[in-house]
């Protein structure tokens, strides 16, 4: 019985080690094999560069040809906040969308989580860092960025 338990733990281990070397979490489609979408790679080339309305006109044409497609309105709704004026009504419409589209979306978590917290709203933070920690299993960017964003705003409000 007790080698059995190991043959298990090993081969869960094996699979973990295999999806991570390939750059994702275990359980997470490894990406490098799905075909490049083009409008993504170049959004995220302007927000890159901080052309806020450049990837916003770009990604605003994507939404209307695509407009089932979660990372377009992601990646939207994140050069609409990140720009000089964010509109957040809009903001806040296209992350939800993103996450109507794929309740799993962890950028749209971690991006909506940040917008609350723009507004002030850590309880809704909070319901986002809670969402990721259950999708990353053994972590994941978006969650630690979110929680490290949570966490400045907490000192920042200890300090006022």
């Amino acid at each position: 019985m007790k080698q059995f338990r190991h043959a298990i733990i090993l081969t869960i281990l094996a699979g973990c080690g295999t999806a991570l070397a390939a750059g994702g979490d275990p359980g997470t489609p490894i990406r490098d094999t799905e075909p490049k979408d083009q409008t993504v790679e170049a959004a995220q080339a302007k927000i890159a560069a901080r052309d806020w309305a450049g990837a916003g006109e770009l990604l605003a044409k994507a939404i209307a040809r695509s407009p089932q497609n979660a990372d377009y309105h992601n990646l939207y709704a994140y050069a609409l906040r990140k720009g000089p004026n964010p509109n957040l009504e809009l903001v806040f419409r296209h992350y939800n969308e993103a996450l109507r589209i794929d309740p799993k979306h962890r950028g749209a978590h971690e991006y909506l989580g940040e917008a609350y917290l723009m507004q002030g709203n850590l309880a809704k933070a909070r319901e986002h860092l809670a969402q990721l920690d259950r999708l990353c299993t053994f972590g994941c960017e978006e969650y630690s960025m979110l929680k490290k964003a949570v966490a400045e705003f907490e000192q920042r409000q200890a300090k006022k």
